[in-house]
């Protein structure tokens, strides 16, 4: 079964940030989730690379914009390979093919009759790359996002025929399962039901832009091209890429995650166009919130900017990965705290599921030969009961996006497991030789355990769930969600390898 899910495609006005960080994450886990559930997943990331911002950032600088593109680009794949990103497309939408699938999906558009040249003029955000709803007699007008003067504008533009599809897009937000989360729903729903207007596709005098053929001038919206970009991505993957047949090469997509910021152009001007096209329009949006950094909005002029870079460095790419997604609800705004970080990680990993695998790996050596025990109890265990009951609440939970909620569960089933060892206190049970089976039934049930939660928590944190699988000799090239967490599979007598530390307690650096 396939299963594809795209990121934003990330402006390249400047370097990766951690908020496209926490959504790649996001879509990481989830792919990875779907991956070792059997689905085939199609991970679709990448850049947006045109725009009359891109163009002056480049003036700027000096070079040519396609120079700066490539810089940036890199450093978002760079990136992403230290994230443990496992992204199977990573699209440029400077990228030839990109730009074979926009001239021909305009071409679609443009004989369904939904293309006309119109006159617009208006207050115009570069940054935004977007005109805003300002009164056009104002003298002069701000932008409330990126704080910087807006630009007037009067001007000849192709236009979409937004309002056309008045009611298919009502009809499509209404949906139970088309936007989340739902305070993001009733937002479009309300911005739809006031009425969709015709939105503009083309500008002029802007050259860093695809050239829309046939109109001297005119290069592609960058909202009207960037978008085109999932379908790209697609096309990618295929050596002969065409319009004609993306049904049977992944798409529609099955979710598109992006920032509660962008919801519009995804959840009402791309299924428009789609539909214009006759193409398969995606089958859910999710509009996750922003990061602040301790209760602030981050900013260069706050000097609050988390790096992504430096954090991985000074504390580990799976202590990030975990807090990004344990900490915060997926869908809302979540305020990262560093001293909260470092103790979540410390209880979560160290502790709970560090502390607990280390503990039963050492009495396990020292009691049975270095080896697993043998587990001969035909009665079902109660960590096996706990088990069952943990994975349909992760399982449930990972379906919905609610990582925190998922992980929530593991932790719990790691605390019980710990409780229920020193309930069991096994270090007494063995001085009496008659409670040494005893005493290997429940140290294999705890380290069957373990190796459960390894498979649990591989989506989030990859590494970290293979050093644990190795540390109790368990093959962790092919494992998936299914046939690996039945019970019993952990090899009784198999040979235990040398202890070694799955994580390290992280300190507190309070540089950042």
């Amino acid at each position: 079964m396939k299963y594809t899910l795209t990121t934003p495609l990330y402006y390249v006005n400047d370097k990766p940030h951690i908020g496209s960080a926490y959504t790649t994450i996001a879509c990481d886990a989830q792919a990875r989730y779907k991956r070792l559930k059997g689905h085939k997943v199609i991970f679709i990331t990448g850049v947006d690379e045109h725009g009359q911002k891109i163009q002056r950032t480049a003036e700027q600088k000096k070079i040519e914009p396609i120079e700066h593109c490539n810089n940036i680009s890199q450093l978002y794949l760079k990136l992403w390979d230290k994230w443990d990103i496992s992204n199977d497309v990573f699209i440029r939408t400077s990228s030839q093919e990109h730009i074979n699938i926009v001239n021909d999906f305009f071409n679609r558009v443009f004989s369904s009759g939904d293309i006309y040249m119109g006159h617009q003029k208006g207050w115009y955000c570069v940054g935004c790359e977007e005109y805003k709803d300002i009164d056009e007699h104002a003298i002069e007008s701000t932008c409330p996002i990126h704080k910087q003067k807006l630009e007037w504008r009067d001007e000849e533009n192709l236009f979409f025929r937004l309002s056309k599809y008045q009611n298919e897009i009502e009809q499509l937000v209404n949906k139970e399962d088309f936007i989340y989360p739902i305070s993001r729903k009733n937002e479009i729903i309300n911005f739809v039901n006031s009425g969709l207007k015709d939105f503009s596709i083309s500008r002029v005098n802007v050259k860093w832009g695809i050239p829309v053929k046939g109109y001297k001038d005119h290069t592609f919206y960058v909202w009207f091209d960037a978008l085109l970009g999932y379908i790209s991505s697609i096309c990618k993957l295929n050596s002969n890429y065409s319009l004609d047949n993306l049904i049977d090469n992944g798409w529609p997509a099955d979710v598109h995650v992006i920032g509660k910021d962008i919801l519009r152009f995804h959840a009402v001007y791309w299924p428009a166009m789609l539909m214009s096209a006759n193409l398969e329009i995606p089958k859910k949006v999710i509009g996750h919130g922003f990061l602040t950094k301790d209760n602030l909005k981050m900013g260069k002029s706050l000097g609050n900017i988390i790096d992504p870079d430096k954090l991985v460095k000074d504390y580990g790419i799976d202590s990030v990965r975990w807090y990004l997604l344990k900490d915060f609800k997926f869908g809302s705004d979540g305020d990262f705290q560093f001293r909260r970080f470092v103790d979540i990680v410390n209880n979560d990993l160290a502790n709970t599921i560090g502390n607990l695998l280390n503990r039963t790996t050492s009495m396990s050596r020292k009691w049975f030969e270095g080896n697993i025990p043998e587990a001969i109890n035909s009665d079902t265990h109660i960590l096996q009961i706990k088990v069952v009951d943990t994975l349909k609440v992760y399982n449930s939970s990972f379906s919905i996006f609610d990582f925190s909620r998922a992980l929530d569960s593991v932790i719990e089933l790691a605390t019980f497991a710990n409780v229920y060892l020193n309930e069991q206190a096994p270090w007494k049970q063995i001085k009496l030789n008659s409670n040494k089976q005893l005493v290997a039934n429940d140290i294999y049930s705890i380290l069957e355990t373990c190796r459960i939660i390894a498979i649990m928590i591989n989506p989030v944190v990859p590494k970290l769930s293979i050093k644990i699988l190795n540390q109790l000799n368990f093959n962790s090239t092919d494992i998936n969600l299914t046939e690996c967490c039945y019970w019993g599979l952990l090899q009784s007598n198999a040979k235990l390898p040398t202890p070694e530390p799955i994580m390290n307690k992280l300190e507190f650096i309070d540089d950042n």
